[in-house]
């Protein structure tokens, strides 16, 4: 589907791009890295997120041209969705009356656009719009550079998860060639938190529990925690990360209180591990080391529905949660 992608490029002139609600790393630089190559061909492009940009992104050159609205007040030739399971996902009401182009890599993506371009193969998103700039002839420049750049290390868990290959880490070399500062960008990303994210971090921790086999572990966070920390919603974005530390641990869920017996359920392995499977089944999705998915119910139930379906992906007895 690259060559659809190209030819749409080639031929139209009015282009918006978005990515899901509440943007992350690849989202924003895949999104960003797309609009600086659209504009170095003459384009007209705009972004438009349904939520702010968080402020660690704030490193991404662009990050402040991006619209923030409720929904689309006008008609594109052509709407990008970045990195989204359906045309909802952005949040923005008039997309489905748009000509859309569907950009994703996820495996467990369903085709809903008017062209459909997912590659399971990209470890993120970051690396097809890399691949689509050499399609068209456009040269990477520092902007695009640091957008990818951001997009890949994110989606990699800063390299480390096991989606990270041979081509994602030459196109990182590439991407620093063209000017990225690795340091400047890690910092941004993860050495520049809020007092209140450290806080939420700790009162989560702290709550840590694990099955008998010591192979699952999962923290939560309510709606008083975030109270006490004083958070924000971004606060608690990456803490799951820190719970998949655990030397024997290969596999955690993090349930996030979302409203009462509502929760999103982010989930994180190890190696082959595949917990994108334990997503679908709850009408979710994602990568086999980071999925999620928005579970509702009792939340000792959905705790217990949740660390079975991972007990079953990890090949252990289910076992006392």
């Amino acid at each position: 589907m690259l060559s659809q992608v190209v030819q749409l490029v080639e031929q139209k002139q009015r282009f918006m791009i978005t990515s899901h609600i509440r943007p992350d790393g690849d989202g924003l630089g895949s999104g960003l890295a797309l609009y600086w190559m659209l504009r170095s061909l003459g384009k007209d492009a705009t972004v438009v997120l349904r939520d702010r940009v968080p402020p660690a992104y704030h490193v991404l050159p662009g990050s402040d041209l991006v619209v923030v609205q409720e929904d689309l007040t006008e008609a594109y030739d052509v709407a990008f969705i970045i990195e989204c399971s359906d045309v909802e996902r952005p949040g923005l009401p008039s997309l489905k009356n748009q000509f859309v182009v569907n950009i994703d890599h996820h495996s467990t993506t369903i085709p809903f656009g008017d062209v459909n371009w997912i590659d399971p193969t990209a470890a993120a998103v970051g690396e097809m719009i890399y691949n689509l700039c050499k399609a068209v002839g456009v040269e990477v420049t520092k902007e695009i550079a640091e957008c990818i750049y951001t997009a890949l290390l994110t989606d990699t868990g800063s390299f480390h998860f096991s989606n990270t290959t041979e081509r994602t880490l030459k196109i990182a070399s590439e991407l620093v060639r063209r000017g990225v500062e690795p340091a400047r960008i890690s910092q941004a990303l993860f050495y520049s938190y809020p007092f209140s994210k450290i806080k939420l971090l700790g009162l989560v921790l702290s709550g840590i529990e694990c099955d008998d086999s010591g192979r699952i572990a999962w923290v939560t966070v309510d709606r008083a925690a975030m109270y006490e920390a004083d958070a924000s919603e971004e606060d608690s974005d990456g803490i799951v990360n820190h719970a998949l530390s655990v030397g024997d641990v290969e596999a955690v869920a993090f349930f996030k209180e979302l409203s009462p017996g509502v929760y999103r359920v982010s989930l994180r392995s190890k190696g082959r591990k595949n917990v994108a499977k334990v997503a679908e089944c709850f009408g979710g999705g994602g990568h086999r080391n980071a999925a999620g998915c928005r579970v509702e119910g009792d939340f000792e139930d959905v705790k217990r529905r949740v660390i079975e379906g991972l007990q079953t992906a990890l090949g252990v007895s289910p076992v006392s949660a």
